[in-house]
């Protein structure tokens, strides 16, 4: 097959005439195959390039998806995979980044807590797991996490304090119900969250009046037993019977 015009093309790549079609190639495929001197070349040799082309067309790819911001091994590994790559050349990809230090674990998993850390309600328990699930080395987070352990709990009582502080309708034992059940979710040990919550939570009262007399101008002209209604309303939401049915309200 005959070789004609050859034509540079921007990001390192070149365009040939091959016969009657186009392809286009990267700079290292053409130095490494002389193809600026040849006059011609065979099947098998267009074979190879095209294979290699291939090769550093994901090659690029991965190189601009691991430097969109910090990955992982196993990111990059499995976004390779979806591009149908053979397991040779991944891992030689993987490899090439590693040596780069594009692609770096350690580097992940510090960026990784310090941005959850910052950005995110996490606890150090629920980013330690997610990592785990990045497929990250155990050894690796361990590490880090204890270098940020002291900043955990008081991480957690800004943020019960800021649910205490934004209540406006809940009881001291409703309020406390659902804090338990978003600081459990987000990996946060049970006894650090009841001696927070138990250290700062409020008088009912102030809550409750408010509730009351909202309550009280929704049922008063509409039943007779509004008083009764009341009562049931405040209780089911976690008021004491002691505080509902005090001479204060």
């Amino acid at each position: 097959m005959k070789v004609g015009k050859i034509k540079k093309l921007k990001n390192n790549k070149y365009k040939i005439t091959i016969d009657d079609f186009d392809i286009v190639v990267y700079d290292d495929i053409l130095i490494k195959y002389n193809i600026l001197y040849k006059k011609e070349i065979d099947t098998n040799l267009l074979k190879t390039i095209s294979e290699e082309n291939l090769y550093y067309n994901n090659y690029n790819k991965a190189l601009k998806y691991s430097l969109k911001k910090i990955r992982s091994k196993k990111e990059v590994y499995e976004y390779l995979e979806k591009l149908e790559m053979k397991k040779y050349d991944i891992d030689k990809i993987i490899s090439k980044l590693e040596d780069l230090n594009i692609l770096n674990d350690i580097n992940f998993v510090r960026a990784y807590i310090n941005d959850k850390i910052i950005l995110s309600k996490d606890s150090l328990n629920k980013i330690k797991d997610d990592l785990i699930k990045s497929g990250i080395k155990s050894s690796l987070i361990e590490e880090e996490i204890q270098k940020n352990e002291n900043n955990d709990k008081e991480k957690l009582e800004k943020l019960i304090l800021k649910r205490i502080n934004s209540n406006h309708r809940f009881s001291t034992y409703n309020l406390k119900n659902k804090v338990l059940n978003e600081f459990l979710n987000l990996g946060y040990e049970y006894d650090d969250i009841v001696e927070i919550y138990d250290n700062n939570k409020r008088d009912d009262y102030d809550i409750l009046l408010k509730e009351y007399n909202k309550l009280k101008y929704k049922y008063k002209d509409k039943y007779s037993n509004y008083e009764t209604i009341i009562s049931s309303k405040l209780f089911s939401k976690g008021f004491k019977y002691s505080d509902i049915k005090s001479e204060d309200l």
